[in-house]
């Protein structure tokens, strides 16, 4: 059981991660500027990190999906979410309107603030779905299996 909904974890999570980054490749401009509007990195950071974003989004949504080096991609899975979820609640304490940048887009929104319980609700699913995927060791279907067998050695001689 514990393995089937590690299955469920892995793609649940990784699709999110596959969508998130998609959707900000062709713009990546866009996806600078929704870092920049949280007002928490020094301009030369925001913009790396907003350049970096998109594509590190898509190689970990790759990796969870596939279940190649799963737990490698959960723990970084689970820092950036720790990370969206602290800059959410920043923007949220401190009065922000801004869409959180998640799926595309970035900058002032009106109706952000009443989105932010949400967006909060949702990373943190998706933090407690990266963090058991870290704790378990394997997944139904998944290329680790395959790649990473353990293989028991005999004892030779006697």
């Amino acid at each position: 059981m514990k393995e089937w909904l590690g299955l469920g974890a892995r793609l649940a999570t990784g699709g999110v991660w596959i969508y998130a980054g998609v959707v900000k490749l062709p713009d990546p401009y866009a996806s600078v500027q929704a870092v920049r509007a949280y007002e928490l990195l020094p301009s030369s950071l925001a913009e790396a990190v907003g350049y970096l974003l998109p594509p590190l989004e898509v190689v970990v949504g790759i990796a969870l999906v596939l279940g190649v080096l799963t737990r490698g991609a959960a723990v970084v899975s689970a820092l950036l979410f720790v990370a969206f979820i602290v800059g959410i609640a920043s923007a949220w304490a401190r009065g922000m309107e801004i869409d959180c940048g998640c799926f595309g887009g970035g900058g002032y929104d009106p109706d952000a603030r009443s989105n932010y319980p949400w967006e909060i609700a949702r990373d943190t699913a998706l933090l407690l779905a990266s963090c058991y995927l870290v704790w378990l060791r394997r997944s139904r279907l998944a290329l680790d299996s395959v790649l990473f067998r353990r293989t028991t050695m005999s004892a030779v001689g006697g």
